[in-house]
């Protein structure tokens, strides 16, 4: 074997080098500094064909092979790890799914202009409880007539909002696991499907991280991706060769970094000569260079097997691990041979040792990459036959979970207040709006839903009725400035204690729902119904918040000033009762035999968390033979 690429993979890496050297490189202060996609950078990249480059040609790409896509993004992200994931998000994780299991159709509609670089594609699996662990998505597809209806979001998504195609995943069968998950083709734009707040992260600043929220959307039967219930299979396929992306922007990212400390250490003179002839940092420069040759060839390594169709998950998952590890160490090393100048603004080697923590922590963290390892090597362990546990709860714990929808605004409003006094709430009594959150016995708080700046007036009379201080989501206060910094609630801001959150506007965001969740409390007001915080509240009311607001501050409000609150006592949470599995019963009318879903039938190979529906045809009833059809409904 020659470990060498061909001379066209260098004519590929010279012309995209010569690219983000000439037309990308200006830009990345700039880009990092204001957190801002490259939109014509992306054009650009999708008039070379490099956006389509391991695609067929007869489907707009370039008919290039891996080792090709994986020199594109490692080039990119040897100038900008940004831009280098954009390209890696695209093409492994927005096009490929469509490309490995889409139908021709759906081929010719999403992956040809996807491939011609029209439209970038993007891919949402990860959620709140989903990260690490797919069999934990919420999101939800409920077939109804000759569309999905999918609710639920995702969050962490990469290309969100830039993106025109997304790859989506949902539960289409609760209750059995991952095998009810399934894939979908949805497309922006389409009503109900909207995005949260572009993420302000610590590295890779130039790429578009946010939240997608599905309110209701209809997706089209013909979207679906493969078969209902082969989405974590799908799912965990993309991740396979998303890891040769991911990897090989590490790679880039470490590669700029241990040039420009090459270059620097021989421009450096210390003690007479350049810093490059001190052995101490020689030895630096070796172990750089070695690093990186052996993650070169890790990562060509997967490529190579995936682009000859061979089993290629074991190398991918090594090839992530490895180079995603030693660009933590090279980048260090680079910013190290730099000194305190490295540790300026502005300078690409303290924006790389930024961009390069997250190559680690995406597309499979480097834990979960040793747990597919060693899989591989020592070879999956039986899985016992157990029940499966419980569902993963809301992010505030247990909670009521009471939602008002029906009635006028009003009735909404008094079943509220008449729930919260019966709860031991006294509302003739208050505290000043500005008591600090963390002292604060009860906290009106307002999120983006709110609107314009003067609504803020709303949230305010509401605070001085129900005797709490003003709160805001992080957007409100940072973004918008409607509020000092102080008074953001969240797990990056102030911690709410006390005993009643009444969040205005709010869609629930982890980090906020985080701030809130030793709230006795907790009530939410929003118009959109599938909004996060309703899963984490104890009661609320679905409406227009600039319709409720008033109407709440007038029930709250007694005629009187409210007196001065005695010292807060924490009141105890409700806690509501277990509720009722999912699932339907059914008794064999033979014999009597009840089919519990949680248990299975282990004899018959049948896994527990297998509702009666899902059962083979033909499945008999262990005790006694009779069919499934003799089993009746109780």
């Amino acid at each position: 074997m020659l470990f060498k690429t061909t001379e066209e993979h260098e004519a590929l890496r010279a012309r995209i080098r010569e690219f983000a050297e000439t037309e990308l490189k200006p830009q990345t202060f700039l880009l990092d500094k204001e957190n801002a996609f490259p939109t014509e950078i992306v054009k650009q990249l999708g008039k070379m064909g490099i956006l389509g480059i391991p695609y067929p040609k007869e489907y707009g790409g370039m008919g290039l092979d891996i080792i090709s896509y994986a020199i594109a993004v490692e080039e990119l992200a040897r100038v900008d790890g940004g831009t280098g994931v954009i390209l890696s998000a695209h093409v492994s994780l927005g096009s490929w799914p469509i490309f490995a299991y889409g139908t021709e159709e759906q081929k010719q509609k999403y992956l040809i202009p996807l491939a011609k670089g029209e439209k970038l594609g993007a891919f949402g699996l990860t959620e709140p409880n989903a990260g690490s662990d797919a069999g934990g998505t919420e999101t939800t597809a409920v077939l109804e007539g000759d569309h999905y209806i999918l609710n639920g979001g995702k969050i962490f998504i990469t290309n969100a909002d830039k993106a025109e195609t997304y790859v989506i995943f949902a539960v289409t069968t609760p209750d059995i696991g991952t095998r009810g998950i399934s894939a979908f083709i949805v497309e922006k734009g389409w009503e109900g499907f909207t995005f949260g707040d572009h993420y302000d992260k610590m590295g890779i600043r130039s790429s578009s991280t946010a939240e997608l929220i599905f309110n209701d959307v209809k997706v089209p039967k013909e979207n679906l991706l493969g078969q209902e219930g082969q989405g974590f299979k799908i799912a965990m396929s993309t991740l396979d060769g998303g890891r040769i992306g991911i990897a090989s922007q590490a790679l880039g990212i470490a590669q700029g970094a241990y040039e420009n400390a090459l270059e620097y250490s021989k421009e450096r003179i210390q003690f007479g000569k350049p810093i490059c002839q001190q052995q101490s940092i020689s030895f630096k420069l070796a172990d750089m260079a070695t690093k990186l040759r052996t993650s070169r060839l890790l990562i060509y390594s997967a490529a190579d097997l995936k682009e000859h169709h061979e089993p290629y998950g074991l190398e991918s998952a090594m090839a992530k691990q490895y180079a995603s590890d030693r660009c933590l160490e090279i980048v260090n090393d680079a910013l190290q041979i730099f000194g305190g100048n490295g540790y300026l603004k502005g300078m690409e080697v303290e924006r790389a040792y930024r961009d390069a923590k997250i190559c680690t922590i995406y597309e499979g963290t480097n834990e979960i990459q040793r747990v597919v390892i060693a899989s591989h090597i020592i070879g999956k362990m039986p899985k016992e036959e157990t029940a499966p546990g419980p569902k993963k709860g809301a992010l505030t714990g247990v909670r009521k979970k009471l939602i008002l929808k029906e009635g006028t605004a009003k009735e909404r409003v008094d079943a509220l207040v008449e729930s919260l006094k019966a709860d031991g709430y006294d509302f003739t009594v208050g505290i000043d709006i500005d008591t600090p959150i963390s002292k604060a016995e009860r906290v009106v708080s307002a999120g983006k839903g709110i609107g314009s700046k003067e609504n803020m007036e709303l949230i305010k009379a509401l605070a001085v009725q129900a005797g709490a201080a003003v709160g805001s989501s992080r957007p409100v206060a940072e973004t918008l400035k409607y509020v000092p910094l102080n008074r953001y609630v969240g797990m990056s801001g102030q911690k709410f204690n006390g005993n009643l959150y009444i969040a205005c506007g709010i869609s629930g965001a982890g980090q906020h729902l985080k701030g809130i969740k030793d709230a006795t409390t907790i009530v939410a007001i929003n118009n959109n119904a599938n909004a996060p915080i309703f899963k984490n509240c104890d009661y609320g009311i679905v409406g227009d918040v600039l319709e409720i607001l008033p109407l709440l501050t007038a029930a709250l409000d007694n005629g009187e000033p409210k007196k001065p609150a005695p010292p807060m006592k924490k009141m105890k949470r409700s806690i509501p009762k277990n509720t009722a599995p999912a699932w339907k019963t059914y008794v064999c009318s033979g014999c009597g035999y009840e089919y519990n879903p949680a248990v299975g039938d282990p004899e018959n190979d049948i896994r527990p968390g297998t509702t009666f529906d899902a059962l083979p045809e033909e499945w008999i009833c262990p005790d006694c033979g009779e069919a499934k059809d003799s089993f009746i409904e109780v």
